[in-house]
């Protein structure tokens, strides 16, 4: 049996789903080592701050794209989004090449925001068109593969930042994600090209329906749950490394390099199970059980860092974590909204997506303050994240009971 079962009608679309994700996680990726370095740069201590700054860009952000999801096309109002975050882009170009050392290490904290926001929400985009062209059964087929799209580019875009990180300036790094989110653009264009179903129809509703559709629906607020237990928990594991990378590395392209380095590693992983793996586990375990899996391998995770707070057991933690969520729990937490209506797939996923993942970063991280500021270092900040990742499994199983019973329905 392949990996992958791939019929005649769906090669046009894959094709161009793959492109487009690719191009966005390149994009991404570029700019995710030089973030995570100014992160450091500005102060651990302030990493909750900016995590603050980040969900206040997401509240900002997420009304305006509902009023374009609610008046354009999907193909415009998707070009209208990519764009202004090239701009935005562009814009820091120009300004970090003008700025004195200490307006460097403010304008990093705003990068950071800024990034932190646009990670999430072209991710989410590029998310919502696909639970939209595709159905729940072809993304138990697919989605893996697009998922093996994204790492691949996640791969070259860490690569790149890895190799040219000691040549040139960081910022000129960003005018080659500006490139990729022009070819996004042009990828998802053709992509909504071919798939003419709903393209051409703006998809209406209110502004704030997102939001309240969210709050009316018990499958969608323990999606909310699902993803507030997973950034704690990641919140949790990403301080641990940044607390490490300080202590370890003393200068700004060492910790670059390393957070490049780190990236590389959990993308070549990744890959690994995409190809070969991802596909076959969701047609055996279904949508619940292959859900549980980050959710058991993070408790198993968290109480062997609390028997060995070591750096190489953080390291490998976070590698093998991160693997394991975007190889297997990421695809499958796609196809939670494939049973949803075509207004939930923009506005309710991108509420997710973007709000509630921020607010989970906030109670991570300033619950990682707390913990701290009572003595706790990693062992008993790991201590603490077992029951979480208990809670989060029990969770998983449940939405992905659900969504079996809410599938047959929305395919025929």
């Amino acid at each position: 049996m392949t990996p992958f079962e791939v019929r005649p009608h769906e090669r046009r679309a894959l094709g161009w789903s793959l492109l487009y994700v690719f191009a966005v996680l390149s994009a991404y990726y570029v700019l995710r080592p030089i973030r995570d370095e100014m992160g450091v740069h500005g102060g651990v201590e302030n990493l909750p701050w900016l995590f603050t700054g980040t969900l206040l860009g997401m509240l900002a952000i997420n009304p305006l794209f509902a009023a374009l999801v609610r008046r354009m096309p999907r193909e415009r109002f998707i070009a209208w989004s990519y764009r202004f975050f090239a701009g935005n882009l562009a814009l820091f170009l120009i300004v970090f090449h003008l700025a004195d050392p200490a307006q460097d290490v403010w304008l990093g904290r705003a990068f950071f925001i800024w990034l932190s926001v646009f990670n999430l929400f072209v991710v989410s985009v590029f998310w919502a068109l696909m639970v939209d062209v595709f159905d729940a059964e072809q993304g138990k087929r697919l989605f893996g593969f697009l998922a093996a799209g994204a790492t691949v580019g996640a791969i070259a875009g860490s690569t790149l930042t890895a190799s040219l990180v000691h040549q040139v300036a960081p910022t000129n790094l960003f005018i080659a994600s500006i490139l990729l989110l022009e070819v996004a653009v042009f990828a998802a264009r053709k992509l909504s090209f071919r798939n003419q179903t709903g393209a051409q129809n703006p998809i209406g509703g209110g502004v704030l329906a997102g939001i309240s559709h969210t709050l009316r629906s018990p499958y969608l607020l323990g999606v909310c749950l699902f993803i507030v237990l997973f950034t704690v928990t990641s919140t949790f594991l990403y301080f641990q490394q940044a607390t490490i990378a300080r202590d370890y590395f003393a200068d700004r392209g060492s910790r670059t390099a390393f957070f490049a380095q780190v990236d590389l590693l959990v993308n070549v992983l990744t890959l690994a199970v995409q190809l070969f793996f991802t596909a076959h586990i969701l047609r055996k375990l279904g949508v619940a059980l292959t859900l549980g899996i980050l959710p058991l391998f993070t408790l198993l995770g968290f109480a062997a860092l609390a028997a060995a707070p070591v750096i190489a057991v953080v390291v490998a933690f976070q590698v093998l974590r991160r693997a394991a969520n975007f190889a297997l729990a990421r695809p499958t937490r796609e196809l939670l909204f494939t049973v949803l209506s075509r207004e939930d797939k923009y506005k309710a996923k991108s509420f997710i997506d973007t709000v509630v993942y921020r607010a989970g970063d906030q109670v991570g991280s300033w619950s990682y303050l707390l913990l701290s500021s009572f003595g706790l270092g990693i062992a008993g900040v790991a201590v603490a994240a077992v029951p979480l990742s208990a809670a989060w499994l029990a969770i998983s199983l449940w939405l992905g009971r659900r969504q079996a019973k809410m599938a047959p329905a929305e395919q025929f």
